[in-house]
């Protein structure tokens, strides 16, 4: 098949496109979402699928109507996969199917895709992977060695304007508590020196490093002793949680449900639900190495067959049983 992703960043550059390319797959960004640029890849690579990911500067409400205008113009399937589920569902999602009118929608939240079907979107759960070509673990790099090591964006924003996001308690749990104490985090992401009223203290600028490449992220995984998961919902598990443990990497997450339906705590990976316990638990992997590598090399294990190219089987699967291909060129999907 020929699948023409509506992309122009590099994040959704990487993970479920490549995951297609192992399937034999031809692949496509699209770059810039302007009626020319897209009308051109789809008389050129005439595409048997378009896909659009995520929320991004494409996603405005002109550019989803030219984009719904082609793919019915063009007579090409669209499909949209949500990753900024439920907490921005009601907000950006909802206007964006509603404009958009994608043939099928995936969702990372099981119950927002529920919320879709009684809505009339026809829609299915597809969560988050690793990519086993840019998630893979190395030798400790000199640079991005560290005791505890955090690699995500800090969005004070988003916390100020949603209180009740899970967010904020993964903060109280994992970080604040290690600051407290005095405990070197080293950061990677945009915006934790304006964390403090949030932490109860300002981060060092020494601890800051700012953002990561994507494609470079799992040298900190790699490098670092403990990397702090923070978790945006006790029923579902972030990306990071994947490319982490994907990178074997020596992750301590939040205490949630969803954890423990994924990986087996204590064994696979390391969890805590109050201040308390992560400041015990960080001391007590700090000094047992043998301890952290176990932990490592289960929880690489576990991750194995969440990766990008089953995302991607499974998103193809589930198009194809809901009629939206016949049969793809060669005989297979």
């Amino acid at each position: 098949m020929r699948i023409l992703f509506l992309e122009r960043g590099k994040l959704w550059s990487y993970g479920l496109p490549d995951g297609f390319r192992e399937l034999g797959h031809m692949v496509r960004m699209s770059g810039p979402v302007t009626s020319s640029n897209v009308a051109k890849h789809l008389n050129v690579f005439k595409p048997d699928l378009l896909i659009s990911v995520g929320w991004g500067p494409d996603h405005t409400r002109p550019k989803q109507q030219l984009v719904r205008k082609l793919a019915t113009q063009y007579k090409i399937p669209l499909v949209y996969w949500s990753t900024e589920d439920p907490n921005f569902t009601q907000a950006f999602t909802i206007p964006l199917l509603q404009t958009m009118n994608p043939d099928f929608v995936f969702t990372i939240s099981s119950k927002t895709a529920a919320r879709f079907r009684k809505m009339g979107y026809r829609s299915a759960h597809l969560d988050f992977a690793y990519h086993r070509n840019v998630h893979q673990s190395t030798k400790p790099i000199a640079k991005y060695r560290s005791d505890i090591a955090v690699v995500a964006n800090a969005y004070p924003d988003v916390l100020r304007k949603y209180p009740l996001l899970f967010r904020r308690k993964a903060l109280e749990i994992l970080i604040r508590p290690l600051l407290k104490h005095g405990l070197r985090i080293d950061f990677y992401g945009r915006d934790w020196h304006r964390m403090a009223p949030f932490l109860g203290a300002a981060i060092p600028k020494k601890w800051l490093h700012g953002p990561i490449a994507y494609k470079d992220a799992h040298k900190v995984y790699s490098s670092a002793k403990i990397i702090l998961g923070l978790q945006n919902y006790k029923d579902m598990v972030t990306q990071r949680t994947y490319e982490v443990l994907g990178s074997r990497g020596f992750m301590l997450t939040c205490d949630t449900p969803a954890i423990h339906r994924l990986l087996k705590p204590g064994r696979e990976i390391a969890v805590s639900s109050t201040p308390q316990q992560t400041v015990l638990k960080v001391r007590y992997y700090l000094e047992n190495q043998q301890a952290r590598e176990e932990i490592q090399k289960q929880g690489r294990k576990a991750i194995d067959p969440h990766h990008y190219k089953n995302r991607a089987q499974t998103m193809l699967s589930t198009l194809h049983k809901q009629g939206l291909f016949i049969k793809a060129k060669g005989g297979r999907l």
